[in-house]
This record gives C-alpha cells, sequence and structure tokens, in this order.
C-alpha cells in the first residue's frame, strides 16, 4: 500500500492566507506531505494586522482532531495557534492516545504585526501539558523571553535559553533569532539527551523585506514534515532551515496586501539554499 507521509496541524485560520492553517497546508504540500487539519480559531487578518478572533469551541476541535487520528496514519502533528487554555488538555489527550512522537509545537502568541495571539492562562498550562510532549518547540526570541520571563538580545543567550526550556520536558528547542540585530538571521537548537554536542546554530545572511508573515508557521510546518520523513532532529531543522530561507528569498520582491506580505511556499526546488551549520 502506498501512501503520503501524512501530518495533522493544529492552528488558527488567517483569512490573509499568509500564516496559521493556510501557510501549514502550503508547507507540507510543497514539501510532498499529505497535510489534515484541526482549526482552534477563526481570525479576521489581513496583512494590516488581526481585527477579531473567533475561537472554535473545544469539542468541535476535539472532534476534528480525533476525525483526523482515527483514519489516519498520522505521522507528525504541528500545533500553533490555541488561544484557549481548556484545549491544551484536549490536545495533549489526543497525543497520548494516538501515541504520536513528532510533535512539533509552536508556541504563536504574537503575530507578526504585535497583535496578542494568546492568554497568560494558555501559556502556563502549555508549558506543563505540551512542552513534555513534544519532540520540538520553536519559539522566537519574543516567545522565549516570555516562556522564561526575561530578555534575549544574543546568541550565547539564546543557547542558555534554549537549554533552560528544555527542562520543561521538551526533547529539544529551536530559538529562532530573526529579531536579532545583526546582518545575519541566526536560529539555535538544542537538543536533549546527547551524550556529545548538543547545541547547533543555523546562520544565513539576513534578507531584508517586509514579506515575513507567517515564517514562522512554515519554518514549524517544515519541520514536522521532515520528521515525518524520519529525519533526525538537527537535520529536520536543517533542511526547513533551508526550505523557510528559500521561501523568503523567493518572496521577497513581490507585492501582496499594503502591509506584512508572505513568503513564497512554492519556489522552484533548484533555488534551494544551503545553510551554515556549527555544532
Amino acid at each position: 500500500m502506498y501512501t503520503y507521509p501524512i501530518i495533522l496541524t493544529i492552528a488558527g485560520s488567517d483569512s490573509g492566507g499568509g500564516a496559521g492553517i493556510q501557510a501549514d497546508i502550503k508547507t507540507m504540500s510543497a514539501l510532498g506531505a499529505f497535510a489534515t487539519s484541526a482549526i482552534t480559531a477563526v481570525t479576521v487578518q489581513n496583512t494590516l494586522g488581526v481585527s477579531g478572533i473567533h475561537d472554535v469551541p473545544c469539542e468541535i476541535v476535539e472532534a476534528q482532531i480525533e476525525a483526523v487520528l482515527s483514519d489516519f496514519q498520522v505521522k507528525a502533528i504541528k500545533i500553533g495557534m490555541i488561544n484557549q487554555a481548556d484545549l491544551v488538555e484536549v490536545i495533549a489527550n489526543a497525543i497520548k492516545k494516538y501515541r504520536i512522537e513528532n510533535v512539533v509545537l509552536d508556541p504563536v502568541m504574537v503575530a507578526t504585526s504585535g497583535d496578542k495571539l494568546m492568554q497568560n492562562s494558555t501559556i502556563e498550562k502549555m508549558k506543563t501539558e505540551l512542552f513534555p510532549l513534544s519532540k520540538i518547540i520553536t519559539p522566537n526570541l519574543y516567545e522565549a523571553g516570555v516562556l522564561l520571563n526575561k530578555k534575549i538580545a544574543s546568541i550565547e543567550e539564546m543557547e542558555l535559553a534554549a537549554e533552560k526550556l528544555g527542562n520543561f520536558g521538551c526533547k529539544s528547542v529551536l530559538i529562532k533569532g530573526g529579531h536579532l540585530s545583526d546582518n545575519e538571521m541566526t536560529d539555535v537548537l538544542w537538543v536533549g539527551g546527547e551524550k556529545e554536542t548538543n547545541t547547533y546554530t543555523f546562520s544565513v545572511p539576513k534578507i531584508y523585506t517586509k514579506n515575513l508573515h507567517g515564517t514562522g508557521c512554515s519554518l514549524s510546518s517544515a519541520i514536522a514534515t521532515f520528521l515525518a520523513l524520519e529525519k533526525s532532529i538537527p537535520d529536520a531543522v536543517h533542511w526547513a532551515k533551508a526550505y523557510i530561507t528559500t521561501a523568503i528569498e523567493s518572496g521577497k520582491d513581490i507585492t501582496i496586501g499594503k502591509g506584512n506580505g508572505a513568503v513564497n511556499h512554492f519556489f522552484s526546488p533548484q533555488k534551494l539554499k544551503i545553510i551554515k551549520i556549527n555544532s
């Protein structure tokens, strides 16, 4: 029997098409996976910002997840926007029930526009219930700072923060450093349980563009796809970073809307960037 690597994305919908469920499905499809979804919220959103959020009732989100997991052989789950604290337990129970090992948690707290997307009570519950079930979490600098209640402003601080976040029980932590004020975009990966090197840095020259909407969603979805393709955590992050870097580069000069545009998810494979890894 032949099938695709099947992935479930649990996230909010972006009516502007650049982030959330829409970005997840585009990324997974571009990388050859079959994307299924459970929508946690409907946002009123475009390239200029978020003007409204309608939470999907928990029982409907739970039913969506159950419908997918009871039918498909899901290889990975990507978790994005969770606006309701009660949803954390729903998602955690499903992961445990179906014994999903490849869980990628992107703790989406704030949109590119600056709009808040997660309640404080949800953040605390997520740390205790979902972090221990996650193979990797992918906060950006701001999100990592909120999780640890401290500001993170350098690569050295990112390395320390990644290890501290690992103490919450997740198997690995990727802190995205795209907001550092230097000429490179550097992400730091900490992998728990390794006997030797367990910290890696992934660096590429900074791409100057306003078309960065949905980059975090797309990166975490790419990681989930490569984990579903049975890549190791460092390899999955490496190829996901290469994918999102090329997607940004390919879409940097395209005009989509009046604000922060999206990346080009469906660039030609021949354009895939090779990136530098330090371990």
